[in-house]
């Protein structure tokens, strides 16, 4: 079974070599690695080279370069990996013994975890932790040919909410598994204005999503409650603290993001 990984870059030198080495460095026989990348003007490209099986250049926005990385994998399974995020080495072969073990079953979650630099990147690893094993939260990312290519592909409307719009769609016509191997995220030093202004940047996709799914999206956004296990809060009084100001700022740019989307779509507003 072949697993082709497919890894969407911009600008995405501080972490891309320690990603694309994870996929190289699975003990699975046969594994390709498609990068697509955004018109990187850092060491992106030259970095993914070194690595990938292809790097080609796609946009505007990552869920297009998805869909064009699978559009030219070969694999029978498509993976799909952020750039900052490092594999631990038996995730290809743990895929494959899932879908094998499995046949009913079309994609798979792999679980994550955090790592990064300063106080709020340990509250960051704190809240992955929470959402380990919550179906309302973790979206699969390994997928057989046949799922991905049924359900069309990634929206590529959207730029944010597009891994929860296609783990919705997913669930509707396949059942998922998952695999007990994790992926790192690289969260690097996280800044709560730059953390705020990716939130109100996202937001007017986020709008988009919610009138979408309407029967679907407020689980999601039950996470930035902080209510889903709170006995895991309560032992971290600290790092709950801090957590409650991140995601804090990140709603409010998400509310401020969702404004913006709806005021340039009213009569008279901005297009």
């Amino acid at each position: 079974m072949r697993i082709s990984f497919v890894v969407p870059t911009y600008h995405s030198a501080r972490t891309l070599d320690a990603c694309l080495a994870s996929l190289r460095n699975q003990n699975h026989p046969d594994v390709e690695v498609v990068v697509v990348d955004n018109g990187s003007a850092d060491a992106t490209t030259e970095i993914a080279r070194r690595h990938a099986d292809q790097v080609l250049q796609w946009g505007p926005e990552r869920s297009a370069q998805r869909n064009h990385g699978t559009a030219r994998s070969s694999g029978d399974v498509v993976v799909f990996i952020d750039s900052d995020m490092v594999l631990e080495p038996h995730i290809a072969a743990q895929i494959e013994a899932e879908f094998t073990a499995h046949p009913g079953v079309g994609a798979l979650v792999i679980p994550e975890r955090s790592f990064g630099d300063g106080f709020l990147a340990r509250c960051r690893q704190l809240e992955k932790h929470l959402y380990v094993g919550d179906p309302a939260v973790e979206s699969p990312r390994a997928f057989r040919r046949a799922v991905i290519e049924e359900l069309g592909g990634w929206d590529e409307q959207l730029t944010a909410a597009e891994d929860w719009d296609l783990a919705d769609r997913t669930r509707r016509i396949t059942a998922v598994g998952r695999v007990t191997a994790w992926i790192w995220h690289d969260e690097g030093r996280i800044r709560l204005r730059a953390t705020f202004a990716k939130k109100r940047y996202y937001g007017r996709w986020i709008d988009q999503y919610v009138r979408m799914h309407a029967d679907s999206s407020g689980s999601k956004f039950a996470r930035t409650a902080l209510l889903r296990k709170p006995g895991s809060l309560l032992r971290h009084p600290v790092l709950t603290a801090g957590l409650a100001t991140l995601k804090a700022t990140e709603a409010a740019g998400l509310v401020l993001g969702i404004r913006d989307s709806r005021a340039a779509s009213s009569p008279g507003g901005a297009r």
